[in-house]
Formats: structure tokens, C-alpha cells, sequence
């Protein structure tokens, strides 16, 4: 009969212990690591801003996973994909008329500048950087115009307004991307006087057709009067003698030729005289 080894309690208390110490110091890792978060994700269209204890450094962090020092750095993300913003902008045209619009802006900040953006205007900037500039650039450009012609010029208006508004933005590190001016309105004793001309220019224009159209129609009784005394004129010249006496020739001719031989009976006893010789003299 063989002899069953001895266990070694100690020993076996001893190895427990220690992958139970090993266990409690990986779990004690897992979590200090879970809790320090040394790892940070940047997602599409974002940017990372690195702070060392709250100052903002130069390097940008882009799309990805990367790692940062506990404590010490905090990434702060910034959205880089193009953003729509609307504004509402009053102002004033060149011959002091008022208006009211609503200008949308498609824009993004530029990547590379993610870090300054934040260091100096923050996340929320549209508040206080696009919408002042958008109401700026309107009063500038709209002064230029009268209200006339911020009507029948409204596409070079929308492109000076839109050229300035780059370039004010362009100073924040924001790039436009379109610009549309959504609603354009004047006041309504402006509107109504423009409603007003326009009918008047319509009425002149039917107007000025008519008396064209009664023109054109006098011309033609004119030309058409004209034709006919011509016509007559010309008639007139073709009526020689010898033209009235070959007329008369062939009136008589058709008179023998109806004749049945006999006299008319006329009470006057009077008989009709053809002149044969006459006829022969011709």
C-alpha cells in the first residue's frame, strides 16, 4: 500500500496568499489606471488641446487614441467640423432707409489654430465674436448702397458682405465656408412705396404700348390710303380718248350683235341711228 504524501498546509496558505496579493495589487492597478485615465480618444471632426496644470500648450492633438500624464495634463476637445450660425442684423442704407435681415454663416475654426481658439475665445465664441462681426460687416456694406440698389444689386452685395466677413474672421482663426442672406426686408411704408412705383411703371408701360399699337395702326391707314389713291391716280392716267372711244366701239358692237332685226316700237316714231361708217372710220 502506497504512502499518501503529506500536505503541507503552510505551504499552500502561502501560495494563496500571495495570488490573492497578486490578484488584490492588479485590481488595485486596474483601478488607480481606470481612475488616473492616462488615455484619451479624439474623435472625427475634433481637435485635442493639451494643459499642463491649466496652461495650454502648443502641440495639437489629433484623431485618435493618445496618452497623457495624470494629474499633470488634461485634453480638452474641440469640435473643428463646419457649424451653421444665424444671425439677425439691423442697419441702415445710404439714403437712410431701415433694414432688418437674418445672415447665415457656414464656418468651422481652422485645426491647426484648435489651442489658440481656446486660449482666447473659448468654446461658446459665436455669441461673442461671430454674431458682432456679422452685425459689423452688414451696417458697413448696406451704407454703401441706397435702398434701390441693395435690391436690384443684391448679389454684389451678398459677395462684399461676405469678403469682409472673411477677413474680419480670418483675425479669430474662423474660417466662412458660405454665407447667404436668408431674409432681407425694408420697412413697410418703403416696401409699400416700391409696390406702389411698380404698379405706376407697369400702367406707364401699357401705356406707352397702346399709343405704339394706335401708331402702327394710323401708319397702316396712312400706307393703305395712300395705296388706294395711287391706285386711282394711276387709273386715272391710263384713261386716254382713244381708251373711251375703244369702249364705245364695243359697246355698240354688242349692241348689233344683240340686235334681232327689228325696229324698237318707240310711240315717238323716232328709230335708232348706228353710225356704220363711223365704226369704219376707226
Amino acid at each position: 500500500m502506497e504512502k499518501v504524501p503529506d500536505i503541507n498546509v503552510e505551504e499552500i496558505k502561502g501560495k494563496l496568499g500571495k495570488t490573492l496579493k497578486t490578484g488584490i495589487a492588479l485590481f488595485i492597478g486596474l483601478a488607480v489606471v481606470l481612475i488616473m485615465n492616462p488615455f484619451v480618444i479624439v474623435g472625427a471632426g475634433e481637435r485635442g488641446v493639451v494643459l499642463n496644470f491649466g496652461a495650454v500648450q502648443k502641440d495639437v492633438l489629433g484623431e485618435g487614441i493618445h496618452f497623457r500624464i495624470p494629474i499633470m495634463q488634461k485634453v480638452v476637445k474641440i469640435d473643428v467640423k463646419v457649424h451653421k450660425s444665424e444671425t439677425g442684423a439691423e442697419a441702415a442704407s445710404k439714403d437712410l432707409q431701415d433694414i432688418r435681415s437674418t445672415i447665415a454663416v457656414n464656418y468651422h475654426i481652422l485645426a491647426d489654430k484648435a489651442n489658440w481658439v481656446y486660449q482666447n475665445l473659448g468654446i461658446s465664441f459665436k455669441e461673442r465674436i461671430i454674431d458682432p462681426a456679422v452685425q459689423e460687416v452688414v451696417k458697413a456694406i448696406t451704407a454703401k448702397y441706397n435702398a434701390v440698389e441693395l435690391i436690384t444689386q443684391r448679389e454684389k452685395v451678398r459677395d462684399e458682405i461676405k469678403s469682409l466677413l472673411k477677413q474680419r474672421l480670418m483675425n479669430y482663426s474662423i474660417v466662412v465656408d458660405d454665407f447667404s442672406i436668408v431674409n432681407f426686408k425694408f420697412t413697410q411704408q418703403f416696401e409699400q412705396a416700391i409696390e406702389a412705383k411698380q404698379t405706376a411703371e407697369q400702367l406707364a408701360l401699357k401705356a406707352q404700348r397702346d399709343l405704339e399699337r394706335i401708331k402702327i395702326e394710323a401708319d397702316q391707314k396712312v400706307a393703305s390710303a395712300k395705296a388706294e389713291a395711287e391706285s386711282l391716280r394711276l387709273q386715272k392716267e391710263n384713261v386716254t380718248p382713244q381708251l373711251i372711244r375703244l369702249r364705245q366701239i364695243e359697246a355698240s358692237i354688242k349692241a348689233i350683235e344683240k340686235w334681232d332685226g327689228h325696229l324698237p316700237k318707240i310711240n315717238s316714231g323716232a328709230v335708232p341711228f348706228i353710225d356704220i361708217k363711223s365704226l369704219e372710220k376707226e
